[in-house]
């Protein structure tokens, strides 16, 4: 497959940083050039680095249970950065508690992204479905 980019990291004060290191090794194996931007990032950092590496896509952690509050606007900002087209992932504990799923899903649906994962998804889902939404042929 021709080199596709992917920006990640953990969005927010958050520290997790084995389960980021996890998934860079994975999408890395799986062919795809990454750029991790590392824990304890906000969402300009994510949007610099896909800007500055004409990136196709941004996976975005959060375990933390603050990413609705973290990754609000982040869409816009995407499109105000002249990144309208980019790939946007989220997943993790993506809120306080225990919540059901769907809902929690549609949240972030409907702020933008194009793929949301719910905890302990592992890291071959969301390869397949990058693969996918960026018609990466096999």
């Amino acid at each position: 497959m021709e080199d596709k980019t992917i920006v990640m990291g953990v969005i927010g004060s958050d520290v997790h940083a084995v389960g980021n290191r996890i998934l860079q090794e994975a999408f890395e194996k799986a062919g795809f050039e990454v750029i991790n931007i590392g824990v304890l990032a906000p969402q300009e950092d994510f949007i610099n680095a896909a800007v500055e590496t004409d990136a196709d896509a941004i996976l975005v952690s959060s375990l933390y249970g603050h990413g609705e509050m973290d990754c609000k606007g982040f869409k816009e900002k995407c499109v105000e950065a002249g990144l309208e087209d980019i790939v946007l992932y989220v997943g993790g504990n993506l809120v306080v508690g225990k919540q059901d799923w769907e809902p929690v899903k549609e949240k972030f649906l409907d702020m933008g992204f194009d793929r949301v994962y719910p905890p302990g998804t592992l890291p071959e889902e969301p390869i397949a479905d990058l693969k996918e939404d960026l018609g990466i042929e096999e």
